[in-house]
């Protein structure tokens, strides 16, 4: 048996979370409230449902033709120990990325030992609070210019952030 997550629901087929065919598993529960959040019904701490880490993982497993997996929300990083036993059951067959409302910066200040463990697992990372001001259509895989998208291994290697060049 796995770790258990709080979430608000999976796509097991999207297209605009992240490069390729993805995976997308929304947690529930988010300390963010940004204005003009695209899924509002993912904040309350006490909604969505629970469901056992292996669980989702198995959901994933089944489809071959997945390129990755995206962790959305919600705050994926307030669950990152379940996430992680996510994408330890996938065993690397997947890249893994994330959106968050803290910056990089942040994550690495967490006290939580998991945020370290699961940044080290990802690829991608869309950083930054979402910010109606600066929203913008064309932007690739994130919701206003603040955003950030983060090539995480080379992040993590440097200890600051590191754009991926082609979401620049």
């Amino acid at each position: 048996m796995g770790k258990t997550l709080r979430i608000a629901g999976t796509i097991g087929e999207s297209i605009v979370d992240g490069p390729g065919f993805r995976y997308v598993i929304f947690t529930q529960g988010c300390p963010h409230h940004c204005p003009g959040c695209h899924n509002p019904e993912t904040h309350d701490f006490a909604g969505g449902t629970e469901i056992d880490s292996d669980v989702l993982v198995q959901d994933i497993l089944k489809n071959p033709l997945l390129s990755g997996v995206t962790f959305s929300g919600g705050e994926p990083f307030c669950q990152a120990e379940g996430l992680c036993a996510v994408a330890d059951g996938l065993g690397g067959k997947k890249p893994l990325m994330a959106y968050t409302g803290y910056t990089f910066e942040q994550l690495l200040a967490l006290p939580d030992p998991w945020v370290r463990e699961l940044l080290g697992r990802l690829t991608l990372l869309v950083d930054g609070p979402y910010v109606q001001a600066e929203r913008g259509l064309e932007l690739k895989f994130r919701g206003s210019a603040n955003q950030r998208v983060l090539d995480v291994p080379s992040s993590l290697a440097a200890g600051k952030a590191v754009w991926r060049e082609e979401y620049r």
